[in-house]
């Protein structure tokens, strides 16, 4: 053996005398205990944390969800039904009870008062009836072509005369009723005025016998005077009245005649009506035109 392989087995011998760690005890294989993985650098300890309610490879409790709590606080379909339904019968007990006190004021009217609100009634719906069918035939006209500018013309013309009886400005004539009135006050005096407005009066004018005479318009206003007689717009009229009225003469006598009208309370007072049917009365009496400052038409 040579100088040089002796060194080297002098260096060998110290690494072959470090002791070993036998891992295996009888045979049997000894596990050493695993090091707990610590949580990288920057990441917070709550990320790698599971959720809250959730296990290792299983899901969470759908009970404990947010969801799942909002679910199980639904109405069910049938609860949501019979809260419609008591609403619906809460809204029609409402109506019926409202419904009830609308008629309690008839129920609750006189005969006469019935009798007189029927009668105007119907005058209303046959005057509403005839006007109707007058328009029906002007519509017709208007819309005939060539006759239409003409028929146009002619329907103006007779709107503005229509308009005129009802200002009062121009005369009319027509059949109606004379109606005379004795020891009446201004009160009696608009009662007629009105009821023969409701039962179809067109045109009327009041004369006095101290030979004053108004024509009644809708703004005509009625108030007793001093010393006797009344004040109609303002011109003073006295003795027995006479008015004259154009319009249906047998609807008008009997709106006046119904149980505790016009004529039953005149009577009651001490006064006394007269009517006379006229197939021409004559309404002479005419008011000035007056200007309007404040109103005018919608274009």
């Amino acid at each position: 053996m040579t100088d040089h392989e002796e060194e080297l087995k002098d260096s060998a011998e110290p690494l072959a005398a470090e002791p070993t760690v036998d891992l295996t005890r009888s045979g049997e294989a000894v596990n050493l205990p695993e090091k707990a993985a610590e949580p990288s650098p920057g990441v917070p300890k709550s990320d790698l944390d599971p959720p809250e309610g959730a296990t290792n490879g299983q899901d969470p409790d759908p009970v404990g969800t947010p969801e799942a709590k909002r679910s199980s606080r639904r109405p069910a379909p049938a609860g949501t039904l019979i809260w419609v339904l008591l609403a619906l019968l809460g809204f029609s007990l409402v109506v019926q009870l409202r419904s009830n006190d609308a008629d309690h004021g008839l129920a609750t009217a006189r005969q006469e008062d019935l009798v007189r609100i029927l009668s105007d009634l119907e005058a209303q719906d046959s005057r509403l009836l005839s006007e109707i069918q007058a328009l029906e035939t002007t519509r017709q006209q208007l819309s005939s072509g060539v006759q239409g500018r003409e028929a146009a013309l002619a329907e103006a013309s007779k709107r503005s005369e229509e308009l005129g009886l009802l200002a009062g400005t121009v005369p009319g004539q027509g059949a109606g009723l004379e109606i005379t009135l004795t020891k009446v006050k201004a009160s009696d005096i608009l009662n007629t005025v009105q009821e023969l407005r409701g039962s179809g009066g067109e045109v009327m004018q009041l004369n006095g016998d101290n030979g004053a005479a108004v024509r009644v318009v809708a703004a005509t206003y009625f108030v007793d005077a001093q010393g006797g007689g009344i004040l109609a717009d303002g011109v003073h009229l006295t003795g027995t009245f006479r008015l004259l009225v154009i319009g249906p003469a047998g609807t008008m006598s009997t709106a006046l005649q119904i149980p505790g009208g016009v004529v039953a309370s005149v009577k009651n007072d001490g006064g006394s009506v007269t009517m006379d049917s006229r197939s021409m009365v004559e309404v002479t009496e005419v008011r000035k035109a007056t200007a309007l400052q404040y109103a005018r038409p919608v274009s």
